[in-house]
């Protein structure tokens, strides 16, 4: 239901290398981010990035986030209180410093368009 928030995706952990952490269900539907929960399972603090924009990417200027330090055995959460818009053409990609150390889990809402 539009409007209704919901895990969008995650949790999983984030690769060491540029991969899609969401991607669009269908070319009719936007997407909003309404939070991202950001957990690191380490003894030591990791650095993360995060866009939006192509499948895979990590293109200077689509970036929403870059080298935020989770810190160690800690919680991140990112809030965007009027939604991230996404359209459908849209993938939220990022990557962590350290692979397997950092779980992302986005919870948003969509609409048909």
């Amino acid at each position: 239901m539009a409007g209704t928030p919901k895990r969008i995706a995650g949790p999983a952990f984030l690769a060491s290398a540029a991969a899609n952490i969401y991607t669009p269900p269908a070319s009719t539907i936007s997407t909003l981010i309404r939070q991202i929960h950001l957990c690191n399972e380490s003894a030591v603090a990791v650095p993360i990035n995060l866009y939006i924009g192509a499948t895979g990417g990590s293109t200077a200027g689509t970036t929403i986030a870059r080298l935020l330090s989770i810190p160690a055995n800690a919680v991140v959460d990112l809030f965007f209180p009027n939604g991230l818009f996404m359209a459908s053409t849209d993938f939220l990609t990022g990557f962590a410093g350290t692979a397997s150390t950092v779980t992302i889990t986005v919870i948003g809402d969509t609409s048909t368009i």
